[in-house]
């Protein structure tokens, strides 16, 4: 079996190389254990790096599990258009970071977010060729 090229996928812009991917269900629905069975079977998956203002949890790690910002960071970087999507959840903001996914798939990272259909809308209202 040959292998097909990689069918460009629309994009937030014609430069970028890689991919964005939605993983969309309502909590509990099973989003993460699909997320990491994608990341575990294809390393080159990046999954996005989400932006909250949440205190970090034991072991978690600014950068790697999220980005932790006050909560003025997070406004101020919302009313500049900084995110593809927010919500606010339990008192606090969580927002997919817009140059984040960009800088990963300029450098044709496939970018993977684990979103609920609420992010997921905000995102096709912004991208509207996102599927």
């Amino acid at each position: 079996m040959t292998a097909s090229p990689k069918t460009p996928k629309p994009n937030l812009s014609p430069a970028y190389q890689g991919s964005m991917l939605m993983i969309v269900a309502p909590s509990g629905a099973g989003k993460s254990s699909l997320v990491n069975a994608l990341l575990q079977e294809d390393a080159a998956l990046k999954l996005s790096l989400s932006t909250t203002t949440r205190a970090p949890r034991p072991g978690e790690v600014d950068g790697k599990d999220y980005r932790f910002v006050s909560r003025e960071s997070f406004i101020a970087e919302r009313d500049q258009g900084h995110f593809l999507e927010y919500a606010e959840v339990h008192g606090n903001f969580y927002g997919t970071s817009r140059a984040w996914i960009e800088a990963q798939m300029k450098t044709g990272r496939d970018v993977l977010l684990e979103i609920d259909w609420q992010g997921a809308q905000q995102i096709r209202q912004m991208i509207p060729e996102v599927q």
